[in-house]
């Protein structure tokens, strides 16, 4: 988690909300890591998630990503649930949860969704949750 807050304040730095993700490959090596780009770029997909398991895919040369953990600094969301599902991802770790837009277990729960056609993966909230809650207060904060 300490290397996805890295990512996030990197995003922090370059203006964007900061969220950062790393994955980690099935021998707990690191094969991804992203922050959000989404202004940078004007990409609504430049989502921290969508970037680590872009870079993971690549690493691996594979699109499933099985044996891999998601970690991020905030609940996924709606399309990054979908990334993750899509990507077979079996195990997410999170920092902080996403009231207004989470997917994972607050305002949705996609992952665990029994109607959708894909094995339900781990989910494991809370991790490193004030430093990651402190970041986007202090970014939303100087945005005021």
């Amino acid at each position: 988690m300490r290397r996805a807050l890295a990512e996030a304040e990197r995003a922090s730095a370059a203006g964007e909300i900061p969220v950062g993700a790393i994955v980690l490959g099935p021998d707990g090596e690191l094969i991804g890591a992203g922050h959000n780009t989404r202004e940078a770029v004007a990409d609504p997909t430049g989502h921290a998630e969508v970037r680590a398991i872009r870079q993971a895919a690549a690493t691996l040369g594979d699109r499933i990503l099985s044996g891999c953990t998601l970690v991020v600094t905030l609940e996924p969301c709606v399309m990054c649930a979908g990334v993750i599902l899509a990507a077979r991802i079996p195990r997410i770790v999170f920092g902080a949860w996403d009231e207004k837009a989470g997917a994972v277990g607050s305002v949705y729960d996609l992952l665990r969704d029994g109607r959708l056609p894909s094995p339900v993966p781990e989910v494991v909230a809370g991790v490193c949750e004030a430093e990651s809650i402190a970041l986007l207060r202090e970014f939303f904060a100087a945005r005021r």
